[in-house]
Protein backbone atom coordinates (compact mmCIF):
# COMPACT_ATOMS: atom_id res chain seq x y z
CA UNK A 1 0.00 0.00 0.00
CA UNK A 2 1.54 3.32 -1.04
CA UNK A 3 1.46 6.44 1.12
CA UNK A 4 -1.48 8.00 -0.73
CA UNK A 5 -3.61 4.86 -0.38
CA UNK A 6 -2.72 4.63 3.32
CA UNK A 7 -3.77 8.24 3.92
CA UNK A 8 -7.06 7.68 2.06
CA UNK A 9 -7.81 4.56 4.09
CA UNK A 10 -7.02 6.35 7.35
CA UNK A 11 -9.18 9.29 6.28
CA UNK A 12 -12.13 7.01 5.51
CA UNK A 13 -11.68 5.01 8.71
CA UNK A 14 -11.52 8.18 10.80
CA UNK A 15 -14.66 9.59 9.18
CA UNK A 16 -16.56 6.35 9.66
CA UNK A 17 -15.54 6.15 13.31
CA UNK A 18 -16.53 9.80 13.84
CA UNK A 19 -19.91 9.03 12.26
CA UNK A 20 -20.46 6.40 14.94
CA UNK A 21 -19.58 8.97 17.61
CA UNK A 22 -22.56 11.07 16.50
CA UNK A 23 -25.06 8.35 15.55
CA UNK A 24 -26.41 5.16 17.10
CA UNK A 25 -27.63 1.99 15.36
CA UNK A 26 -26.05 2.74 11.99
CA UNK A 27 -26.32 0.51 8.92
CA UNK A 28 -23.70 0.17 6.20
CA UNK A 29 -26.14 1.93 3.88
CA UNK A 30 -26.37 4.84 6.33
CA UNK A 31 -22.59 5.20 6.28
CA UNK A 32 -22.32 4.92 2.51
CA UNK A 33 -24.99 7.58 1.99
CA UNK A 34 -23.88 9.86 4.81
CA UNK A 35 -20.18 9.85 3.88
CA UNK A 36 -20.46 9.31 0.11
CA UNK A 37 -18.52 6.04 0.23
CA UNK A 38 -18.95 2.74 -1.58
CA UNK A 39 -20.40 -0.23 0.26
CA UNK A 40 -17.19 -2.30 -0.16
CA UNK A 41 -15.18 0.52 1.46
CA UNK A 42 -17.69 0.75 4.29
CA UNK A 43 -17.70 -3.03 4.81
CA UNK A 44 -13.91 -3.21 4.94
CA UNK A 45 -13.76 -0.46 7.56
CA UNK A 46 -16.59 -1.98 9.58
CA UNK A 47 -14.64 -5.24 9.75
CA UNK A 48 -11.48 -3.37 10.76
CA UNK A 49 -13.14 -1.33 13.53
CA UNK A 50 -14.96 -4.43 14.77
CA UNK A 51 -11.66 -6.32 14.98
CA UNK A 52 -10.31 -3.53 17.21
CA UNK A 53 -13.33 -3.83 19.48
CA UNK A 54 -14.39 -0.25 18.76
CA UNK A 55 -17.78 -0.97 17.21
CA UNK A 56 -20.26 -3.82 17.58
CA UNK A 57 -23.46 -5.18 16.08
CA UNK A 58 -26.36 -3.52 17.86
CA UNK A 59 -29.39 -5.00 16.10
CA UNK A 60 -31.16 -4.80 12.78
CA UNK A 61 -33.56 -2.57 10.90
CA UNK A 62 -36.06 -3.09 8.10
CA UNK A 63 -39.47 -4.35 7.09
CA UNK A 64 -40.96 -7.27 9.00
CA UNK A 65 -40.55 -10.44 6.96
CA UNK A 66 -37.97 -8.92 4.62
CA UNK A 67 -34.22 -8.90 4.79
CA UNK A 68 -33.24 -6.68 7.67
CA UNK A 69 -30.10 -4.54 7.60
CA UNK A 70 -27.60 -5.08 10.41
CA UNK A 71 -27.02 -2.04 12.60
CA UNK A 72 -23.76 -1.15 14.35
CA UNK A 73 -22.91 1.10 17.28
CA UNK A 74 -19.88 2.44 19.04
CA UNK A 75 -18.40 0.39 21.86
CA UNK A 76 -18.36 3.42 24.11
CA UNK A 77 -16.41 1.74 26.90
CA UNK A 78 -13.73 0.13 24.73
CA UNK A 79 -11.56 2.95 26.00
CA UNK A 80 -12.30 5.67 28.52
CA UNK A 81 -10.71 8.68 30.11
CA UNK A 82 -10.80 9.97 33.66
CA UNK A 83 -11.25 13.59 34.65
CA UNK A 84 -10.70 15.54 37.87
CA UNK A 85 -12.06 18.93 38.89
CA UNK A 86 -10.01 20.29 41.78
CA UNK A 87 -11.49 23.12 43.84
CA UNK A 88 -10.90 24.65 47.25
CA UNK A 89 -13.30 22.29 49.01
CA UNK A 90 -13.98 19.31 46.75
CA UNK A 91 -12.60 17.02 44.06
CA UNK A 92 -14.90 15.63 41.36
CA UNK A 93 -14.00 12.41 39.55
CA UNK A 94 -15.59 11.38 36.25
CA UNK A 95 -15.17 8.57 33.76
CA UNK A 96 -15.99 9.46 30.15
CA UNK A 97 -16.56 6.97 27.35
CA UNK A 98 -15.62 7.18 23.68
CA UNK A 99 -19.02 8.71 22.90
CA UNK A 100 -18.12 11.67 25.11
CA UNK A 101 -20.71 10.89 27.74
CA UNK A 102 -20.08 10.58 31.46
CA UNK A 103 -20.23 6.94 32.50
CA UNK A 104 -19.95 7.63 36.22
CA UNK A 105 -19.02 10.47 38.53
CA UNK A 106 -18.42 11.18 42.17
CA UNK A 107 -17.86 14.38 44.15
CA UNK A 108 -15.57 14.10 47.17
CA UNK A 109 -15.21 16.73 49.89
CA UNK A 110 -11.52 17.40 50.34
CA UNK A 111 -9.98 20.69 51.46
CA UNK A 112 -7.19 21.83 49.14
CA UNK A 113 -3.64 21.87 50.40
CA UNK A 114 -0.68 22.06 48.06
CA UNK A 115 1.27 19.17 49.56
CA UNK A 116 2.26 15.63 48.70
CA UNK A 117 -0.23 14.36 51.27
CA UNK A 118 -3.07 16.19 49.50
CA UNK A 119 -2.05 14.95 46.05
CA UNK A 120 -1.78 11.41 47.41
CA UNK A 121 -5.27 11.78 48.89
CA UNK A 122 -6.58 12.86 45.47
CA UNK A 123 -4.85 9.86 43.87
CA UNK A 124 -6.40 7.55 46.49
CA UNK A 125 -9.87 8.98 45.79
CA UNK A 126 -9.40 8.38 42.08
CA UNK A 127 -8.30 4.78 42.68
CA UNK A 128 -11.36 4.22 44.89
CA UNK A 129 -13.49 5.63 42.08
CA UNK A 130 -11.88 3.24 39.57
CA UNK A 131 -12.41 0.27 41.89
CA UNK A 132 -16.01 1.14 42.79
CA UNK A 133 -16.96 1.43 39.12
CA UNK A 134 -15.06 -1.72 38.09
CA UNK A 135 -13.08 0.19 35.48
CA UNK A 136 -10.53 -1.84 33.54
CA UNK A 137 -7.27 0.05 34.02
CA UNK A 138 -5.93 -1.21 30.70
CA UNK A 139 -8.68 0.78 28.96
CA UNK A 140 -7.84 4.09 30.64
CA UNK A 141 -6.37 6.55 28.14
CA UNK A 142 -5.32 9.11 30.73
CA UNK A 143 -6.42 11.54 33.41
CA UNK A 144 -7.27 15.16 32.62
CA UNK A 145 -7.04 17.48 35.62
CA UNK A 146 -8.99 20.75 35.63
CA UNK A 147 -7.59 23.38 37.98
CA UNK A 148 -8.35 27.07 38.69
CA UNK A 149 -5.04 28.23 37.24
CA UNK A 150 -3.53 29.18 33.92
CA UNK A 151 -1.67 26.37 32.17
CA UNK A 152 0.60 26.53 29.15
CA UNK A 153 -0.24 24.64 25.97
CA UNK A 154 2.04 21.75 27.00
CA UNK A 155 -0.65 20.83 29.58
CA UNK A 156 2.08 20.58 32.19
CA UNK A 157 3.26 24.05 33.15
CA UNK A 158 1.25 26.16 35.60
CA UNK A 159 2.20 29.82 35.21
CA UNK A 160 -0.50 31.73 37.15
CA UNK A 161 -2.32 30.47 40.20
CA UNK A 162 -3.80 32.93 42.69
CA UNK A 163 -7.01 31.10 43.64
CA UNK A 164 -5.24 27.95 44.85
CA UNK A 165 -1.49 27.77 45.34
CA UNK A 166 -0.53 25.39 42.54
CA UNK A 167 3.18 25.60 41.85
CA UNK A 168 5.37 25.01 38.83
CA UNK A 169 5.90 21.42 40.00
CA UNK A 170 2.16 20.58 39.96
CA UNK A 171 2.57 18.14 37.07
CA UNK A 172 5.45 16.35 38.79
CA UNK A 173 3.50 16.04 42.05
CA UNK A 174 0.53 14.39 40.36
CA UNK A 175 2.75 12.23 38.15
CA UNK A 176 4.38 10.73 41.23
CA UNK A 177 1.07 9.52 42.63
CA UNK A 178 -1.11 8.76 39.59
CA UNK A 179 -0.18 5.66 37.54
CA UNK A 180 -1.64 7.10 34.33
CA UNK A 181 -0.77 9.64 31.69
CA UNK A 182 -1.94 13.02 32.99
CA UNK A 183 -2.60 16.48 31.54
CA UNK A 184 -3.42 19.77 33.28
CA UNK A 185 -6.09 22.20 32.05
CA UNK A 186 -7.41 25.57 33.05
CA UNK A 187 -10.90 24.93 34.43
CA UNK A 188 -12.71 27.32 32.07
CA UNK A 189 -10.91 25.98 29.01
CA UNK A 190 -11.84 22.44 30.04
CA UNK A 191 -15.51 23.41 30.44
CA UNK A 192 -15.52 25.04 27.03
CA UNK A 193 -13.96 21.93 25.48
CA UNK A 194 -16.89 19.91 26.85
CA UNK A 195 -19.31 22.44 25.36
CA UNK A 196 -17.60 22.21 21.96
CA UNK A 197 -17.84 18.42 22.07
CA UNK A 198 -21.62 18.64 22.40
CA UNK A 199 -21.95 21.47 19.84
CA UNK A 200 -19.59 20.38 17.10
CA UNK A 201 -20.77 23.12 14.73
CA UNK A 202 -19.80 25.86 17.20
CA UNK A 203 -17.83 28.47 15.26
CA UNK A 204 -17.54 31.85 16.96
CA UNK A 205 -18.55 31.94 20.62
CA UNK A 206 -17.47 33.11 24.05
CA UNK A 207 -18.01 30.79 27.02
CA UNK A 208 -18.42 32.36 30.47
CA UNK A 209 -17.79 29.92 33.32
CA UNK A 210 -19.86 31.01 36.32
CA UNK A 211 -18.34 28.77 38.97
CA UNK A 212 -16.57 29.43 42.28
CA UNK A 213 -14.31 31.58 40.17
CA UNK A 214 -15.12 33.23 36.85
CA UNK A 215 -13.31 32.08 33.75
CA UNK A 216 -13.75 32.27 30.03
CA UNK A 217 -12.82 30.68 26.75
CA UNK A 218 -13.43 31.74 23.19
CA UNK A 219 -13.78 30.02 19.84
CA UNK A 220 -12.82 31.69 16.58
CA UNK A 221 -13.62 29.72 13.42
CA UNK A 222 -14.18 26.62 15.51
CA UNK A 223 -10.80 26.76 17.24
CA UNK A 224 -9.99 27.78 20.81
CA UNK A 225 -8.18 31.11 20.83
CA UNK A 226 -5.46 31.16 23.49
CA UNK A 227 -3.82 34.53 22.81
CA UNK A 228 -0.11 35.30 22.64
CA UNK A 229 0.59 34.11 26.19
CA UNK A 230 -2.28 31.63 26.85
CA UNK A 231 -4.19 34.28 28.76
CA UNK A 232 -7.04 35.02 26.35
CA UNK A 233 -10.70 35.23 27.44
CA UNK A 234 -10.03 35.81 31.17
CA UNK A 235 -13.32 37.68 31.53
CA UNK A 236 -13.20 37.33 35.31
CA UNK A 237 -10.59 40.08 35.42
CA UNK A 238 -12.31 42.70 33.30
CA UNK A 239 -13.21 45.69 35.50
CA UNK A 240 -16.97 45.61 36.10
CA UNK A 241 -17.26 48.13 38.94
CA UNK A 242 -14.39 50.65 39.16
CA UNK A 243 -12.86 50.66 42.67
CA UNK A 244 -15.33 47.95 43.63
CA UNK A 245 -14.98 44.71 45.54
CA UNK A 246 -11.55 43.22 46.13
CA UNK A 247 -10.64 40.41 43.72
CA UNK A 248 -8.28 37.56 44.57
CA UNK A 249 -5.97 38.84 41.82
CA UNK A 250 -5.26 41.98 43.86
CA UNK A 251 -7.31 44.39 41.74
CA UNK A 252 -10.65 45.92 42.73
CA UNK A 253 -13.93 45.74 40.84
CA UNK A 254 -13.24 42.70 38.64
CA UNK A 255 -16.11 40.59 37.33
CA UNK A 256 -15.04 37.65 39.52
CA UNK A 257 -16.10 38.93 42.98
CA UNK A 258 -19.49 39.94 41.57
CA UNK A 259 -20.41 36.80 39.61
CA UNK A 260 -18.62 33.95 41.42
CA UNK A 261 -21.03 31.24 42.59
CA UNK A 262 -19.80 31.78 46.14
CA UNK A 263 -21.40 35.25 46.16
CA UNK A 264 -24.75 33.47 45.99
CA UNK A 265 -23.97 30.58 48.30
CA UNK A 266 -20.75 29.46 49.92
CA UNK A 267 -21.63 25.78 50.10
CA UNK A 268 -25.16 24.96 48.83
CA UNK A 269 -25.87 26.39 45.40
CA UNK A 270 -28.69 23.93 44.74
CA UNK A 271 -30.37 25.01 47.98
CA UNK A 272 -29.96 28.67 47.07
CA UNK A 273 -31.77 28.27 43.75
CA UNK A 274 -34.46 26.09 45.29
CA UNK A 275 -35.12 28.81 47.87
CA UNK A 276 -35.06 31.49 45.15
CA UNK A 277 -38.16 29.94 43.53
CA UNK A 278 -40.42 30.79 46.45
CA UNK A 279 -38.68 33.35 48.64
CA UNK A 280 -40.25 36.72 49.42
CA UNK A 281 -37.15 37.95 51.26
CA UNK A 282 -36.44 41.35 49.70
CA UNK A 283 -32.77 41.19 50.61
CA UNK A 284 -32.36 37.91 48.71
CA UNK A 285 -34.40 39.12 45.74
CA UNK A 286 -32.54 42.42 45.50
CA UNK A 287 -29.19 40.66 45.64
CA UNK A 288 -30.32 38.30 42.86
CA UNK A 289 -31.52 41.24 40.77
CA UNK A 290 -28.10 42.88 41.11
CA UNK A 291 -26.47 39.60 40.13
CA UNK A 292 -28.57 39.50 36.95
CA UNK A 293 -27.53 43.07 36.15
CA UNK A 294 -23.87 42.11 36.56
CA UNK A 295 -24.37 39.16 34.22
CA UNK A 296 -26.01 41.42 31.65
CA UNK A 297 -23.19 43.96 31.85
CA UNK A 298 -20.55 41.25 31.44
CA UNK A 299 -22.37 39.76 28.45
CA UNK A 300 -22.65 43.20 26.89
CA UNK A 301 -18.88 43.75 27.19
CA UNK A 302 -18.22 40.49 25.36
CA UNK A 303 -20.88 41.01 22.70
CA UNK A 304 -19.80 44.57 21.93
CA UNK A 305 -16.16 43.58 21.52
CA UNK A 306 -16.53 40.24 19.74
CA UNK A 307 -19.99 40.21 18.11
CA UNK A 308 -20.45 36.49 18.76
CA UNK A 309 -22.67 34.11 20.71
CA UNK A 310 -22.21 34.14 24.47
CA UNK A 311 -22.64 30.86 26.37
CA UNK A 312 -23.33 30.83 30.11
CA UNK A 313 -21.97 27.79 31.90
CA UNK A 314 -20.30 26.67 35.10
CA UNK A 315 -21.94 25.78 38.41
CA UNK A 316 -24.40 28.70 38.19
CA UNK A 317 -25.12 28.03 34.51
CA UNK A 318 -26.72 24.71 35.46
CA UNK A 319 -29.51 26.63 37.25
CA UNK A 320 -30.08 29.56 34.89
CA UNK A 321 -32.67 28.16 32.48
CA UNK A 322 -35.69 29.75 34.27
CA UNK A 323 -33.93 33.13 34.21
CA UNK A 324 -32.66 33.26 30.62
CA UNK A 325 -35.48 35.48 29.33
CA UNK A 326 -34.78 37.99 32.08
CA UNK A 327 -31.03 37.89 31.38
CA UNK A 328 -31.74 38.54 27.70
CA UNK A 329 -34.11 41.40 28.54
CA UNK A 330 -31.59 43.10 30.82
CA UNK A 331 -28.80 42.66 28.29
CA UNK A 332 -30.87 44.19 25.49
CA UNK A 333 -31.69 47.17 27.70
CA UNK A 334 -28.01 48.18 27.75
CA UNK A 335 -27.03 46.99 24.28
CA UNK A 336 -26.12 49.54 21.63
CA UNK A 337 -26.56 47.37 18.54
CA UNK A 338 -28.70 44.31 19.25
CA UNK A 339 -32.44 44.14 18.75
CA UNK A 340 -32.81 40.57 20.02
CA UNK A 341 -30.75 38.51 22.43
CA UNK A 342 -30.88 35.07 20.88
CA UNK A 343 -27.08 35.17 20.89
CA UNK A 344 -27.17 34.45 24.65
CA UNK A 345 -27.12 30.68 25.05
CA UNK A 346 -27.25 28.32 28.00
CA UNK A 347 -24.54 25.69 28.24
CA UNK A 348 -25.37 22.20 26.95
CA UNK A 349 -22.93 20.41 29.27
CA UNK A 350 -24.39 21.41 32.63
CA UNK A 351 -22.89 18.98 35.14
CA UNK A 352 -19.25 18.20 35.89
CA UNK A 353 -18.20 20.08 32.76
CA UNK A 354 -14.68 20.84 34.05
CA UNK A 355 -13.78 17.24 34.86
CA UNK A 356 -15.52 15.94 31.73
CA UNK A 357 -13.82 18.50 29.48
CA UNK A 358 -10.42 17.57 30.88
CA UNK A 359 -11.15 13.88 30.23
CA UNK A 360 -12.46 14.57 26.72
CA UNK A 361 -9.01 15.75 25.71
CA UNK A 362 -7.90 12.10 25.81
CA UNK A 363 -11.00 10.90 23.96
CA UNK A 364 -10.31 13.47 21.24
CA UNK A 365 -6.66 12.44 21.02
CA UNK A 366 -7.63 8.78 20.74
CA UNK A 367 -10.10 9.50 17.92
CA UNK A 368 -7.28 11.12 15.94
CA UNK A 369 -5.32 7.85 16.04
CA UNK A 370 -8.11 5.85 14.36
Amino acid sequence: MDHQDFNLRKYNTSNIYSFFSDHQDVTKQDLAAGLNLTLPTVSKNIDYLTSLGLIQISGSRGQTGGRRATTYSLCSEARLALGLDITRHHVSCVAVGLNGRIISFRRNWLVFDYSDDYVKAVADLLEQFVNENHIDRDRILGVGIGIPALVKSDHRTVFYSKILSFGEDTYEKFSRHLPYDISLFNDAKASCFAEKWVNKDLRNAFYIMLSNNIGGSMFINGQVYFGNDTRAAEIGHVTLVPNGRQCYCGQCGCVDPYLAATTLSADDLAGYFENLKTTTDEKVLNAWSRYLDYIASTINYVRTLLDCDVILGGYVGAYLEPYMDEIRRRTLAISTFDTDADFIKLCSYQHEAIAAGAALYYISQFKETI
